[in-house]
């Protein structure tokens, strides 16, 4: 466990990652809140999506730039600054829905600040930890920070669920309010001097950051791949309010879907911290992400057919569950490889490229949502899975050099 755990020998990196703790089990609850609260007010699948891409879009764009920022000012201030801003427009939206005034569009507008603010704060959180500890230790610290993510997952919406369910969503974004100003207090009491690089043209320094994507074809292959993936496969789960009412179980039955994915995500996470360095981990992360798309398909099933299937439930949190496992297999891996091989120098720009993955996740709801809208929501489901699994195929068939990575 020593290995595993290695990260956490560092006193500074422990500090961070309690602190991301808060912060992310906070990201949690606003994904739980907002996705329910505008449910709730519209009925309309379309318009989880739309809320997807309001966070998503602004969040993309900036994040282009935000790794350049990242590499140029102090990562810590940079983190400090966007967590009381997001606190703040937690807050207002706490209020909002407190006073009964709340609409749609206050929702969809501060989301889309917060995805603002966000791609501000994810290139400067992955330049940042990286200073934190041994270089030995990356595959532990980016296992942990994903720990973090999916552990939250698991935990956080089953507690938020219940919470909406006898109390209001204010109130969870009151929680996720605080969860972001204790990610400022954490990283207002360290005193660390960080490198950064020279001032210069700000498109200059992203072009390069760029050009060593094209250029680097485990880079130019990997980062598409999980765009791929995240847009038309994780994505799914900005429609779990809907699979909540096709299949009758609720707020809690939401929470609960919610945290089967978090529960799959953190086994998958463990058990690629135990086999990191398998001579198979080209095939293992194409195999991951293979499998993911194959449990997609049975989260489409079920919920197409959950009047005819008894247990549709159980079922249907089963799948989710090796969905977040599988998905996270592959990313945590691919992750980790992308870490190990981006010069210190460009790792703001780089990862910063890397990190629009994780807001194709809510933009992918637009996609997501416009078919369910046409169509239905397990349709949409399995639109998503057969085209990763194309994806996937065609870079499994093709690139020797992903099907041939060594853990070592």
């Amino acid at each position: 466990m020593q290995v595993q755990l290695g990260a956490l020998h560092s006193p500074l990196y422990r500090r961070y990652w309690l602190g991301s703790l808060a912060s992310i089990g906070a990201t949690q609850l606003l994904v739980l809140g907002k996705g329910w609260l505008v449910f709730e007010l519209s009925g309309s699948p379309l318009k989880l999506g739309l809320l997807g891409a309001a966070g998503a879009i602004p969040q993309i764009l900036v994040t282009l730039f935000g790794g350049v920022l990242a590499d140029r000012l102090d990562k810590r201030k940079v983190i400090m600054t966007t967590s009381l801003v997001i606190c703040s427009l937690l807050l207002l939206l706490a209020a909002l829905d407190a006073t009964g005034v709340v609409e749609v569009w206050h929702v969809i507008v501060i989301a889309a600040l917060i995805g603002l603010t966000s791609g501000f704060d994810w290139p400067a959180r992955q330049a940042f930890f990286p200073n934190l500890i041994d270089r030995k230790h990356m595959t532990s610290a980016v296992a942990l920070n994903s720990v973090l993510w999916q552990g939250t997952r698991m935990v956080v919406p089953a507690i938020g669920g219940i919470v909406i369910a006898v109390s209001s969503t204010a109130v969870i974004f009151l929680a996720a309010a605080a969860g972001f100003f204790t990610m400022f207090l954490v990283l207002a009491s360290f005193d660390v001097v960080h490198r950064v690089a020279e001032r210069g043209n700000p498109l200059h320094q992203f072009a390069e950051g760029l050009k060593f994507i094209i250029t680097s074809k485990l880079f130019a292959v990997l980062i598409p791949l999980t765009w791929i993936v995240t847009f038309f496969g994780v994505s799914f789960i900005q429609l779990m309010p809907v699979f909540a009412e096709i299949l009758s179980v609720g707020e809690r039955g939401f929470g609960f879907l919610l945290s089967a994915s978090g529960v799959g995500s953190v086994t998958g996470t463990m058990f690629i911290v135990f086999v990191q360095n398998t001579r198979r981990l080209g095939w293992l992360i194409l195999g991951g992400s293979l499998c993911a798309s194959l449990a997609l398909f049975g989260i489409s099933v079920v919920t197409h057919y959950a009047d005819a299937i008894q247990n549709a439930y159980a079922i249907a949190i089963c799948f989710v569950f090796l969905m977040g496992m599988f998905n996270s297999m592959y990313l945590i891996s691919s992750m980790t490889v992308l870490q190990m091989r981006v010069p210190d120098a460009l790792r703001g720009r780089v990862m910063g490229i890397h990190g629009i993955t994780f807001s194709l996740i809510s933009l992918g709801a637009l996609f997501g949502g416009s078919v369910a809208s046409a169509y239905t929501a397990p349709i949409a489901v399995a639109v998503g899975a057969s085209i990763v699994m194309f994806a996937v195929l065609l870079v499994a068939a093709t690139q020797s050099e992903i099907r041939n990575l060594r853990g070592s």
